[in-house]
């Protein structure tokens, strides 16, 4: 019997879609998102791209969450910025993530484990909140849901 070797890449668009459906969006985008042009051609697509969840990570090492983060804030959310409607984040990089860059099309924002500590002074800041919020939406209205710790 022969072995035969069949790359990612030999793979046609349709099933990559299929096996990139299985996975979790974020895990995706930070594992191929800059491989080649094909695949980000893939990456773009508003399935992957319109509800992102970075929630999954803050359960990782903090250099290894750091690393992800980083790669997010840096290279990824700038290319898809446009495409994301919806944005589930931990309180504690909202502003690496919000201010990182403009976010026309999000229409709601999830804030995972906020301490009522946190969100008094975050609203209080109406200055910074309001500022972020302005960036993103450009004056439409958004879905904003906060889960206390």
């Amino acid at each position: 019997m022969e072995h035969s070797c069949v790359r990612l890449g030999d793979l046609p668009d349709e099933i990559l879609l299929i096996i990139f459906q299985k996975l979790y969006n974020c895990d995706v985008l930070y594992s191929f998102m800059g491989l080649n042009q094909r695949l980000d051609t893939i990456l773009y697509n508003r399935i992957f791209t319109r509800n992102l969840s970075l929630i999954k990570y803050v359960h990782r090492s903090s250099y290894q969450f750091n690393i992800i983060l980083d790669r997010f804030s840096l290279e990824i959310l700038p290319k898809i910025n446009d495409k994301i409607e919806r944005l589930s984040i931990e309180s504690s990089f909202i502003k690496r993530i919000l201010l990182v860059t403009n976010y026309p099309n999000l229409h709601a924002l999830d804030l995972y484990d906020f301490e009522p500590e946190t969100a008094s002074t975050l609203f209080r800041r109406k200055i910074f909140f309001f500022y972020t919020l302005s960036m993103i939406t450009y004056t439409r209205q958004i879905y904003l849901k906060i889960f206390f710790k």
